[in-house]
């Protein structure tokens, strides 16, 4: 016997109207289609469960039986539906995203201000890690969307293009700091270079440029984070070269910034996402602000 959720909504309804007529109205249904659902519940167990007549519908003994039962089955089902429905709810109203620290210390921030002043019901959770670990917990389904650098997309992941950032230099202003200006690469050519570790993406990117122009000078300090190797730059350790999602941070430290030239290289910043998930309403508008305000925060 397999019995449906149809049958006994159907017959729940009969149960309490004992009028197929008022029934088939409750279910929005019509009354013959309603009258083949109870026919074929009574067909399935192997006996009448109402008395029919032309004035009245009453249970049968077996249907008196069988009538708390369907109404337990029912109102624990509802239950739990309604439960699980708002945990889709408050699912949906979360926005989980996972970032590299300095896109989630210098840029995020103001970016989630303005994205919460138009969706002040969204709770929005960042999670700043290293690159590796922000696929992971985009593979995870801990976080909705990761940011960064990604120059490839990982296995089960999805990546798309958000912005772009070209490269530049940034050294030690000794106070006296000026406007963002513009310098070729061969400028770079008898600085004391300091930079990310050489396995970094984006490291790789800057040494193949200097390798192009014959510069190879990487006997200054390593550092992991952007944030340090500003810091590092700030102190006199030598010159940094890095994208331009990083003016921001450069702002807040005495050092002056200048974009790199001849060639103009740049890099292009993206969301990753895990394969076959959807994307909610509340995220789709978040990286909508992101493609509009990110180039914004590279002047």
């Amino acid at each position: 016997m397999n019995l449906s959720m149809r049958q006994m909504r159907a017959f729940r309804y009969v149960a309490r109207t004992e009028s197929f007529t008022r029934a088939a109205e409750l279910a929005h249904m019509t009354q013959a289609g309603l009258s083949i659902l109870v026919r074929e519940m009574e067909r399935q167990i192997g006996t009448r469960l109402f008395d029919r007549t032309t004035r009245t519908v009453q249970l049968t003994p077996a249907g008196r039986r069988l009538a708390p039962v369907v109404e337990r089955v029912l109102l624990e089902l509802d239950g739990v539906t309604e439960e699980i429905g708002a945990l889709g709810d408050t699912a949906r109203q979360t926005l989980r995203i996972a970032a590299t620290p300095l896109v989630s210390s210098h840029l995020l921030p103001q970016l989630l201000a303005t994205y919460r002043e138009t969706h002040p019901n969204v709770q929005v959770r960042l999670f700043d890690a290293r690159l590796e670990e922000v696929e992971r917990a985009v593979l995870a389904d801990e976080a909705d969307l990761g940011l960064g650098f990604f120059f490839k997309a990982a296995p089960g992941l999805t990546r798309t293009a958000i912005a772009t950032f070209q490269l530049m230099r940034v050294m030690a202003a000794g106070g006296l700091q000026r406007k963002p200006g513009s310098v070729p690469w061969s400028d770079l050519a008898k600085a004391k270079m300091i930079g990310l570790p050489a396995g970094n993406p984006i490291q790789k990117v800057i040494d193949a440029q200097l390798s192009k122009l014959g510069i190879v000078n990487r006997d200054g300090q390593c550092v992991s984070f952007f944030n340090t190797l500003i810091s590092m730059a700030e102190a006199g350790f030598g010159t940094a070269v890095m994208p331009t999602f990083a003016i921001t941070a450069c702002k807040r430290h005495d050092v002056n910034i200048d974009l790199l030239t001849s060639p103009k290289v740049a890099l292009s910043f993206y969301r990753i996402a895990k394969r076959g998930t959807k994307d909610s309403e509340a995220l789709i508008d978040f990286v909508d602000i992101l493609k509009d305000r990110l180039p914004l925060m590279s002047r």
